[in-house]
């Protein structure tokens, strides 16, 4: 369940972080609002998470789904440069975090 409720706050990590590039430096009243409560949650969430996982793994996984996601949403909804070498990185990055759940117990 854990491992869900990691994966859940990183999506979240996701909304708040676009939520947060529509807010114009918290000039926009709605994004900045989304943005702050998809902050909290996905925190929230993570510290869930945190009473049964190790904190380096699940962080890594946290900070990684956020990554990931906010870069291809980036490149797919907001026109985003793409290039090789960008989604390299990516993927080093995916399987990083897949690497770190194989390993954890």
């Amino acid at each position: 369940m854990a491992w869900l409720i990691l994966i859940v706050a990183g999506l979240l990590e996701i909304i708040w972080a676009i939520a947060l590039k529509n807010s114009d430096g918290f000039r926009k009243i709605w994004p900045s609002v989304v943005g702050i409560s998809f902050s909290a949650l996905s925190f929230v969430l993570l510290t869930a998470a945190l009473k049964s996982l190790p904190v380096g793994t699940a962080y890594a996984v946290w900070v990684g789904i956020g990554a990931v996601g906010v870069a291809v949403t980036g490149i797919v909804l907001l026109g985003e440069e793409v290039s090789l070498s960008r989604l390299g990185f990516l993927a080093m990055i995916v399987i990083g975090v897949i690497g770190l759940r194989l390993v954890e117990n």
